[in-house]
């Protein structure tokens, strides 16, 4: 395997799409004050890693963001899946290839801590990791039979650290230990975005219907850094509620 130096140019990108069955125009409804888009945005800032590119599929969202002080792109409104839609966002942002680590910070995530978008960004200075990804262990019981959890079997390689092996929403491993929640958010090397995203589905992916195990499948290494809470995501009229009590609250 060849060896790669640590990277150390990385860019925070967000992906926005207006099409929500659950909650409609779900990038633009208020939270204290502000679009859900312009509130996850702050909290990319907040990290303070480096710039933060919104990649939204329509002018509306971009120019909330633009408006708001944030740079924002425009991309094809068709795009299968997240990870798309930033590296589209990405090759027009930065055709030059400066920015060589690629934070995604999921639209839906108004209150998340800034602390995990800096620790998903860590594992990568390993230079063996090609992706990296964060988890919180789980402490409620529900959690560990009910599928839309979805669980990382991983085995430990340092303090707060482990590699990645399997991502499934069974409960897994079996037997006596802790079980993790995978939190969807991740830190790509530039190449390895650049790969995945010209892989096909994945047998295990089409399966589990989860995106990670294409990158696994390809032989790809994932490494996981845990943190102490799973982000609030933003679906339905609940959460948003949720989402409204904490940051009205919010210092």
């Amino acid at each position: 395997m060849t060896r790669r130096t640590a990277n150390s140019n990385p860019i925070i990108l967000i992906p926005a799409r207006m099409a929500s069955v659950r909650l409609p125009g779900k990038p633009l409804v208020d939270i204290a004050g502000d679009a859900m888009i312009v509130q996850v945005w702050r909290r990319a800032m907040e990290a303070d890693i480096g710039p933060v590119l919104v990649a939204s599929d329509c002018h509306e969202i971009a120019q909330v963001v633009r408006d708001a002080g944030g740079d924002a792109v425009v991309t094809n409104p068709a795009h299968p899946s997240g990870s798309d839609r930033i590296f589209e966002a990405l090759e027009h942002f930065d055709p030059n290839k400066r920015f060589n680590t690629i934070v995604n910070v999921q639209g839906d995530l108004p209150t998340i801590d800034p602390r995990a978008i800096r620790a998903c960004f860590l594992p990568l200075e390993d230079p063996d990791v090609d992706i990296a990804t964060i988890a919180v262990k789980i402490t409620d019981e529900d959690e560990k039979t009910n599928p839309n959890v979805v669980k990382i079997v991983a085995t430990p390689v340092g303090p707060n650290r482990m590699r990645a092996l399997y991502f499934t929403r069974a409960t897994a491993p079996y037997g006596d230990g802790p079980l993790y929640h995978h939190v969807g958010l991740y830190a790509y090397r530039r190449d390895a975005l650049e790969r995945f995203i010209t892989l096909p589905v994945s047998p295990l992916e089409a399966r589990e219907r989860l995106e990670q195990l294409r990158a696994l499948e390809a032989g790809m290494r994932i490494d996981v850094a845990m943190v102490d809470d799973v982000p609030l995501g933003v679906d339905t009229e609940a959460d948003l509620k949720k989402a409204r009590r904490i940051l009205d609250t919010r210092p």
